[in-house]
């Protein structure tokens, strides 16, 4: 029984794992490539922070705030002209990258602004009065101090980049998410949806454990 269900599905679901490994690994990488800056300046631009600026902190806040409010399947389906500016098509894993990226950007942004918020003020108050530059605080104060937070928060946007890419099966995007759908929903073959549902619980919880080994080892090369 066994035999004859990977015989017809095991290849097709060892290709929508790479998929799926392959939309999570770029969507979180650029997300970051994003959302790190985005969110170093929404920290910095805050009242009391390196370089306060209401005007433009506000403006930060409410382009994060506005984004991570629609529904991330909305978001790729209002995302598909861009998306086919961008990579010449709308479906396919590639294609499924421009909006994980759009999408996870700002909820990284937040938790990084987050994480930062979390510092001592006296820190930064020290690092400025030996003459350090804000970039200088930024990279050799803030994100040092912050790393295991920082880290922590990575595995939370990883973790939630996977759902956002089952979803993304619902319109083409490939991936788990698409066999899920594709046999499960729309052809009744249930024991394909639970071994998708089964091979996402798998990937999770070995996201989740590397995360945790990588944290417990900065936390004890800190103290």
């Amino acid at each position: 029984m066994m035999g004859e269900f990977f015989a017809n599905y095991g290849m097709e679901l060892l290709r929508e794992t790479g998929a799926t490994l392959f939309m999570t690994l770029f969507g979180t990488l650029f997300g970051y490539v994003l959302g790190l800056p985005l969110g170093i300046w929404c920290y910095a631009t805050d009242e009391g922070s390196l370089a306060p600026n209401k005007s433009v902190h506000a403006v930060l806040g409410w382009i994060i705030n506005i984004t991570r409010s629609i529904p991330f399947i909305i978001l790729m389906l209002a995302l598909i002209p861009f998306t086919r500016m961008v990579v010449g098509k709308a479906i396919g894993s590639t294609a499924a990258l421009v909006p994980l990226v759009i999408g996870a950007a700002p909820f990284v942004a937040r938790m990084v602004e987050s994480s930062l918020s979390e510092i001592d003020h006296s820190l930064v108050d020290c690092a400025k009065s030996m003459g350090a530059t804000n970039f200088q605080i930024v990279s050799k104060v803030l994100l040092p101090e912050t790393l295991p937070s920082l880290i922590r928060g990575m595995s939370i946007a990883t973790i939630t980049i996977i759902g956002y890419t089952a979803m993304a099966g619902a319109i083409g995007g490939g991936g788990l998410g698409d066999v899920a759908i594709r046999y499960g929903y729309h052809r009744g073959e249930f024991d394909v949806m639970y071994v998708t549902i089964l091979i996402l619980i798998v990937l999770v919880q070995v996201i989740q454990v590397i995360f945790n080994i990588i944290v417990r080892k900065i936390d004890k090369n800190k103290s």
